[in-house]
């Protein structure tokens, strides 16, 4: 086998149908819902964190690669749980699913050693997804999700049809010699207070490199009005494709007050991080801005401040909840 595998943390993300959703600890989970985990990502990847929560890899026709999935059923009764490739696609909308069981190239090369399980009542057990890739496959990205899908016993007289899936998105690069690069541009920091009053920190994200990307980070408000100062808040931001070339909107609780502040964004996708600062202004004040990027930064704590006293900045990231994990 071509990579040599390493056991994950308990904890990642999922996908689900018509939403994302995360793992969560086995006794806050919806009891209706059906959960996957990836148990294995690639020791060269183990600084990556999207490997530990997608299959995320580099592979040259003939190769072959192997992962281990954790199914687990919240359900309080035995259910009977199916398990297949589903096509997906990158565009700038970010990561799309096919429809239902909807194939591609990559849902071909997609085996599974077990294709249903029946699980009791809170209980889990391990699937083998193994992933060959043939001799002719098109070069390029490939995209899909290997879902786990438990639904009601079919009544072909029933009007609704109950069906709850989670699936593991896969991101698997195809082409001879090394893996292409990833990178991406980070700029524009802004700051505007629309109509209603919602302050908004609005940046431009550019996808450079030759991978998709899933962006996450922080983002930080210093030196404000009175010295003020919160965060970091996360943030998240859809699947970038690439060639994508994005404005993102972070829109801020109406509390933050008009003035200066100093913003600093800080993102990362796998191994690539980026970051820009600047001073932005909320209100009549004019906006002076510099912008500095440094790969592999990491951003200290600043807890809140005195903006504690009137409720702390609401951070909602740009994405949709029906694109993922």
């Amino acid at each position: 086998m071509r990579n040599r595998l390493a056991a994950l943390a308990l904890v990642s993300l999922l996908v689900g149908t018509g939403a994302a959703a995360h793992a969560k600890p086995h006794h806050n989970a919806d009891p209706t819902s059906v959960g996957v985990r990836l148990v294995d990502a690639p020791l060269e990847r183990r600084d990556d964190y999207r490997a530990h929560i997608y299959i995320v890899d580099h592979l040259n026709p003939g190769d072959t690669i192997e992962r281990r999935i954790e199914v687990t059923n919240y359900s309080p009764s035995a259910r009977d749980i199916a398990l297949y490739p589903g096509a997906a696609i990158v565009d700038k909308e970010g990561f799309l699913f096919g429809d239902g069981r909807a194939d591609n190239e990559l849902t071909g090369w997609v085996t599974l050693d077990e294709t249903e399980v029946r699980l009791d009542a809170e209980s889990r057990t391990r699937v083998l997804a193994r992933i060959t890739v043939p001799d002719d496959a098109t070069s390029g990205e490939h995209y899909g999700v290997i879902w786990a899908e438990a639904g009601d016993r079919h009544d072909p007289h029933a009007n609704v049809y109950n069906v709850a899936r989670s699936g593991i998105r896969v991101y698997l690069s195809i082409g001879a010699g090394g893996e292409p690069p990833s990178d991406f541009e980070l700029d524009d920091l802004g700051a505007e207070r629309t109509k209603d009053g919602q302050p908004v920190i609005s940046a431009r994200v550019r996808n450079t490199g030759k991978r998709a990307l899933d962006l996450r980070g922080e983002l930080t408000l210093t030196n404000g009005p009175g010295g003020l100062s919160a965060g970091p808040f996360p943030v998240e931001i859809a699947t970038l494709a690439v060639g994508d070339d994005r404005v993102v909107e972070l829109p801020l609780d109406a509390v933050v007050p008009d003035g200066r502040w100093t913003a600093k964004l800080a993102l990362t996708s796998g191994k690539v991080d980026r970051e820009t600062t600047a001073t932005v202004a909320f209100g009549p004040a004019l906006v002076e801005s510099s912008v500095t990027m440094s790969p592999g930064t990491v951003l200290g704590l600043s807890g809140l401040v005195a903006l504690l006293a009137v409720g702390a900045l609401g951070m909602v990231a740009y994405r949709r909840r029906d694109r993922t994990g």
